[in-house]
């Protein structure tokens, strides 16, 4: 029996981060499943579907992996990457303007084959809108700026103002989408205590 891989551990400066100071952190190429999107993701069936779409495929291929392979690990966190066509107005838009992909981080031991076989078998268990709709695929930001935010996410204001101060402080310049790593289960959890990764790439 092989033992369970716990890739937050292992990728533990990608997936913990301080809500008292902002840190630079170089973020390598990684495999996610991922899903687009636009509009306000409050209340919105379609952010819900690619949710749904998203856990129910990763399951499916932790599952497959354990039972082939012996390879055991716990599935990532859900994140977000998040953007307007004026980016200079993304805090100020509406979030009817906001475009989005919604991605899991998958181990290595995951290819596009292997996702496509999870894909079908999700597919014929569950009647899933936006199952069709994911990728398989690299994603890599390079240099960035993180904080964690404590608390529900319409009280992120101040931590993105913390972190964009920050970015300018220290000459940097934003480069590309905002990213959030949603670390607490909604679902369960306070909002007060849910845990975000804030995080901007840099040049």
């Amino acid at each position: 029996m092989g033992s369970r891989i716990d890739y937050k551990r292992e990728l533990k400066a990608l997936y913990t981060a301080s809500a008292k100071a902002c840190s630079i952190t170089a973020v390598p190429a990684m495999n996610f499943l991922m899903l687009d999107g636009k509009g306000n993701p409050n209340g919105s069936i379609e952010f819900q579907n690619a949710v749904e779409a998203l856990f129910s495929v990763a399951y499916a291929l932790k599952f497959m992996m354990k039972k082939s392979a012996d390879i055991d690990y716990g599935v990532m966190p859900l994140e977000g990457l998040w953007w307007c066509d004026d980016m200079a107005a993304f805090t100020t838009a509406s979030k009817e303007s906001w475009q989005w992909t919604l991605m899991i981080m998958q181990p290595p031991c995951i290819t596009a084959e292997i996702f496509s076989g999870a894909v079908e078998e999700v597919s014929r268990k569950k009647a899933l809108a936006a199952a069709e709709q994911l990728v398989f695929g690299a994603y890599e930001e390079g240099k960035t700026v993180q904080i964690l935010h404590i608390g529900p996410f319409s009280e992120e204001g101040p931590t993105v103002a913390k972190l964009h101060q920050f970015i300018s402080e220290h000459q940097y310049q934003m480069n590309g989408k905002h990213h959030e790593i949603y670390l607490s289960d909604t679902r369960r959890g306070q909002p007060e205590n849910w845990k975000t990764i804030i995080r901007q790439p840099v040049r």
